[in-house]
């Protein structure tokens, strides 16, 4: 069992949470995620670490209440418990001499953004984050990411309610033609990471995003968990999470991401109905 000892609500659909796992705080690294059950009924989803301490034995993720196990985490509370945590999982993203990068976290993907972004900081690059969200309340890990020593935080809502009102492509293409970026990192939907794709290739500038595509086992023995890259079939979970954005068939990676939307919806709505009659 690993004890929950964080939990605090970011927004109405989006948690933080702090759980006691020593072993694995102490090899987690920036880009890499984790496999997780509620109970020994539930099913293994993977999250990516927002952050970890390895002196206290603590690692954190960021989730969104979007499904029955999601919904059912989102009840758990300090003191409470899960029944399986295995992690690190996956190829920490690289961050060695990267030079200039602008890393694009959209919704959730902030998440995965922040450790991300300390990283490549505290590795000597300069670095620029395009943080997007849909509008100020869904807005999250702002006053972290001003923490850090970047060369500058551009904030984008679609609506304008925080920062700048647009889409995070708008400053993104600013950097590129303006000749100020070495590399670029897209974390966040399949269609932003798509677009961000598509702005920096007119450019030329490379462009790594990190994919969260259906897993099961989250150890490359399932298959579920397949993208194509560059024609060839990749696995997120051992290959990645990180790819060359570029090369990257996002229409099959969004078309794969759909396949079980209806089934998630129908189990949410099922636990939503079994909460309601313990009350």
């Amino acid at each position: 069992m690993f004890p929950i000892v964080y939990q605090r609500q970011l927004s109405d659909s989006v948690f933080e949470m702090g759980v006691q796992a020593p072993a694995i705080a102490r090899k987690a690294k920036a880009g890499q995620f984790l496999m997780l059950r509620v109970d020994e009924h539930g099913e293994r989803i993977p999250l990516t670490f927002s952050d970890w301490s390895a002196e206290e034995g603590w690692i954190r993720f960021i989730f969104m209440r979007v499904g029955k196990t999601t919904h059912q985490l989102s009840h758990l509370v300090a003191g409470d418990s899960l029944a399986d945590v295995v992690g690190p999982l996956g190829v920490p993203t690289h961050v060695e001499g990267v030079g200039r990068v602008a890393i694009v976290g959209g919704g959730v993907g902030a998440a995965v953004a922040y450790p991300v972004a300390r990283a490549m900081a505290e590795a000597g690059n300069e670095v620029t984050v395009i943080l997007g969200a849909r509008n100020k309340e869904l807005l999250i890990l702002e006053d972290e990411f001003r923490a850090l020593p970047l060369k500058q935080l551009i904030v984008m809502t679609d609506d304008g309610s925080a920062g700048e009102k647009g889409l995070v492509t708008a400053p993104l293409k600013s950097l590129c033609e303006a000749g100020a970026l070495d590399h670029s990192m897209a974390i966040g939907p399949a269609i932003m990471m798509k677009f961000c794709a598509a702005t920096t290739k007119e450019f030329g500038v490379p462009i790594t995003v990190s994919l969260n595509p259906i897993m099961v086992d989250g150890t490359g023995m399932c298959g579920a968990c397949r993208v194509s890259v560059d024609g060839h079939t990749k696995f997120g979970c051992v290959d990645g999470p990180d790819f060359d954005g570029h090369a990257v068939d996002f229409e099959e990676l969004m078309s794969r991401q759909r396949v079980y939307s209806d089934l998630e919806r129908e189990a949410d709505a099922d636990f939503s109905r079994e909460c309601s009659c313990h009350r």
